[in-house]
């Protein structure tokens, strides 16, 4: 099976979600103008923790990410429609998961923290994704315990 077929489960509070291991971003992730091919490689059996990784001009850079709506229960943002149209084509009813950017726990924090405020939204079918900034009044930097 080539990695372009190989799919990912990402498990969300609706249950899990069947992904592509390969996920091209429509636009660069903010603050990283290099590549939009990437690999999604799960970190563990459960379908919450998974690595990003550069594969074209981003290669070599890794990101941590995670399903958010498992660690922070009631996180269910509203993604807009033009978001979505672009990781999910015109589907009447897109399904799409999000993920969201870890920051490690240096010294002064000590745990790492989850990005709710700018999701990776990432189309189940098309395997097309884009990091969004919401206008909800999210943490950029919420604990995970």
């Amino acid at each position: 099976m080539s990695a372009t077929s190989e799919r990912r489960v990402v498990r969300t509070p609706a249950g899990p979600r069947d992904v592509p291991g390969r996920l091209h971003l429509v636009e660069p992730l903010p603050g990283l103008p290099v590549g939009t091919e990437y690999s999604l490689e799960a970190l563990d059996d459960i379908g919450f923790l998974f690595a990003l990784r550069g594969e074209d001009r981003a290669g070599g850079l890794r990101l941590f990410v995670v399903s958010p709506g498992l660690a922070f229960p009631g996180y269910a943002p509203e993604i807009p429609r033009t978001v979505l149209d672009a990781v999910c084509g015109a589907d009447a009813e897109p399904e799409h998961v999000l993920l969201a950017v870890v920051h490690p726990g240096p010294d002064e924090r000590p745990a790492p923290t989850a990005d709710l405020l700018a999701p990776i939204v990432v189309g189940c079918a098309t395997g097309r994704a884009v990091q969004t900034v919401l206008d909800d009044d999210l943490p950029l930097r919420a604990p995970l315990r």
